[in-house]
């Protein structure tokens, strides 16, 4: 297992994410548990891009718990279908948020949060769990870092 990333310098965000990738799977290769490899991956992300909350919901019930994070202290439960999380939940759909403020019930967990992907790790149908990763930045968020995040949580 490797403890440091190795990232490259003045990579576009596509190509960042194509040298992470290898590495987070490396990172988590062999280990079954999940929330150790929730724990990794959170810092692996938060080390290798400069976003201010990468971390996870687990779905507990008929909640999502605050699960491995690195970032800021978070709301600890989420209902299905509450602000970004919870409608990732229930919508079976990853979530892409360029403007967190104009998001419909949007959680405020901080206020410094800008821009928030958000996606849903399902097996045999159900949610299991959600990936969040929160900018400072509005719009710097998109599809490719979606696309990324999906990757890693089909990794999970």
């Amino acid at each position: 297992m490797a403890e440091e990333l190795n990232i490259s310098q003045n990579l576009s965000k596509a190509e960042k994410y194509k040298e992470l990738l290898p590495q987070i799977k490396a990172l988590i290769e062999g280990e079954p548990d999940i929330i150790a490899n929730m724990a990794n991956v959170a810092a692996a992300i938060r080390m290798g891009t400069q976003y201010v909350w990468v971390g996870f919901y687990l779905v507990k019930g008929n909640e999502l718990v605050l699960g491995p994070f690195q970032g800021s202290i978070a709301c600890t439960r989420i209902k299905k279908g509450m602000g970004v999380c919870g409608t990732a939940w229930a919508t079976k759909q990853t979530q892409i948020v360029p403007n967190v403020d104009a998001f419909p019930g949007h959680i405020a967990c901080s206020s410094s949060s800008k821009s928030e992907v958000v996606v849903p790790g399902i097996r045999n149908g159900v949610v299991e769990f959600v990936m969040d990763v929160d900018s400072t930045q509005l719009h710097e968020l998109d599809k490719t870092d979606a696309r990324f995040f999906e990757q890693v949580v089909d990794l999970l």
